[in-house]
């Protein structure tokens, strides 16, 4: 029995160290900082989620946004499908800087009996206007007011982000 339990203590920081190695769970949300203004956001790290962005939402806090977060820097093109709020967009690259700030106004939602092609033709598109690896979504005219533009900097941890990017 005594040897029993020094083998299970011997074997306790080997556990401990096999269970320090799993998965880390992919982040929900992330604090984002612009213009020295905090924000939580929910972030978007799969196409399901991109796709699901904010659509649906009622309302965003003024300290809310989210976060799209994608594998590569590409130009990128976002529209306001299913949104019933108005909303600002900055697209950042890889390295944190704005390549593009756009107010989203809502748009008329998908009419009966207008199909799905028609709906997505008519909405206007927003583009990053340059590379850009991440979009952040708020209230609208936040970006407005902070005087954020083309080249502003915007402070987030991409790091803890990228491994769960999909």
């Amino acid at each position: 029995m005594h040897a029993l339990a020094v083998l299970s203590l011997a074997a306790l920081p080997v556990a401990v160290l096999v269970a320090g190695c799993g998965r880390v769970d992919a982040p929900t949300s992330l604090e984002v900082t612009v213009a020295g203004k905090r924000f939580m956001c929910r972030v978007a790290l799969d196409d399901a989620s991109r796709e699901r962005g904010l659509g649906g939402a009622t309302a965003i806090g003024p300290d809310e946004g989210m976060l799209f977060a994608f594998p590569s820097p590409e130009e990128r093109t976002f529209w306001m499908r299913d949104c019933l709020i108005d909303l600002d967009i900055a697209f950042i690259d890889a390295k944190g800087f704005v390549t593009a700030v756009h107010t989203m106004p809502k748009e008329p939602l998908r009419a009966e009996g207008e199909s799905e092609s028609a709906y997505l033709a008519r909405l206007r598109r927003y583009p990053s206007g340059a590379p850009a690896q991440f979009a952040l979504e708020v209230a609208p005219g936040t970006f407005g007011a902070l005087g954020i533009r083309r080249g502003s900097r915007i402070e987030f941890d991409a790091a803890a982000l990228k491994p769960h990017i999909r």
